[in-house]
């Protein structure tokens, strides 16, 4: 009896331990901000409206509340860049932090390139390549400069032996209510850096460029659609897409690919540091999915296009990322 009676005290103190184990388990996950849903498979991301709030530019994403999403917690890697080397621009926050990350969850070291002031959030998104395991290196300067352009490309073929994968993404963007509101300033800086940028930074990097290396530029659906507060910026825009389509067949010769990810709104610090705190609580809320796209959601998409594994037939494509809206253009 005392031998049975001591089994099945063994066993309440197994069954004590498992559960305590669980609630530890839970407890641990609840701390940790529990990055995953109840559902497995399915991401809880924020929902509109969001916080009311404004950002002097360029913007800084640590003092967005909430925190754009770039973890991509559901997302594993599988190789698909194993061992190349990238460069993105714009690569210190929003969806480049996001490309930036991913990329390196692929095995691929990157280069982040971004303006001097963002230098904060450029070296958090270093700590999360090298979280990935894969080595980063910060190239801080302007795009609209052709000579930093070409500098920051050298710097990342020098640090890292080579360039496969150009990521256009730095951007600016300023809204006005009319035509008359925009300045001859503010009109060329948008086109200096948006698409000036793209065209100096495309021209250095494929200086390093061979077969199978590609280019992936971030457009918007405001380019295929306009944004009447959004003159300069959806210009830009659609240069972008027409850049893409025709830079495509300038290289299909030489194998390299060149595409484009065109999303909807997206939560970054471009948003808070160019609406009023009024219109950036609504800012997304009028798509399908009632809210705005977090960079952890439009990241895969890059992946997609820098990994040959994946799209080795296509280029010259414009990939529309719209929480739920079925036209664009």
């Amino acid at each position: 009896m005392a031998k049975k009676t001591d089994r099945k005290k063994d066993k309440k103190a197994k069954k004590a331990g498992k559960q305590g184990g669980q609630r530890g388990k839970e407890a641990k996950a609840k701390k940790s901000g529990a990055k995953r849903s109840a559902s497995p498979g399915v991401q809880e991301e924020p929902k509109s409206p969001m916080p009311a709030q404004h950002q002097e530019k360029p913007g800084i994403e640590s003092e967005v509340e909430p925190r754009p999403k770039y973890e991509a917690p559901l997302y594993k890697g599988s190789g698909k860049l194993q061992d190349k080397v990238a460069l993105v621009t714009g690569g210190d926050s929003g969806i480049g932090r996001a490309v930036a990350v991913l990329f390196a969850r692929e095995g691929a070291d990157v280069a982040i390139v971004y303006l001097p002031e963002e230098q904060s959030d450029a070296e958090e998104t270093r700590e999360a390549v090298e979280d990935e395991g894969r080595r980063a290196l910060l190239v801080p300067g302007d795009v609209r400069d052709s000579g930093f352009c070409r500098e920051a490309v050298e710097r990342a073929v020098g640090e890292f032996g080579k360039l496969d994968v150009l990521v256009n993404n730095a951007a600016f963007q300023q809204g006005q209510k009319t035509i008359d509101d925009v300045s001859e300033e503010q009109w060329d800086r948008t086109f200096r850096t948006n698409i000036y940028g793209y065209f100096h930074m495309a021209k250095a990097a494929l200086q390093h460029m061979k077969e199978g290396a590609c280019i992936v530029n971030t457009g918007s659906i405001t380019g295929l659609e306009g944004s009447k507060e959004l003159l300069d910026y959806s210009a830009t825009k659609g240069a972008i897409h027409a850049f893409t389509k025709s830079l495509a067949q300038n290289l299909v010769e030489r194998k390299i690919r060149v595409n484009c990810v065109a999303p909807g709104p997206v939560w970054t610090p471009l948003n808070p540091s160019d609406k009023s705190a009024d219109e950036v609580a609504e800012f997304g809320a009028d798509t399908p999915f009632k809210r705005p796209a977090q960079p952890e959601e439009i990241a895969p998409a890059f992946v997609y296009f820098a990994s040959e594994a994946d799209s080795s037939y296509v280029t010259g494509e414009v990939l529309t990322l719209l929480g739920g809206e079925t036209t664009a253009g």
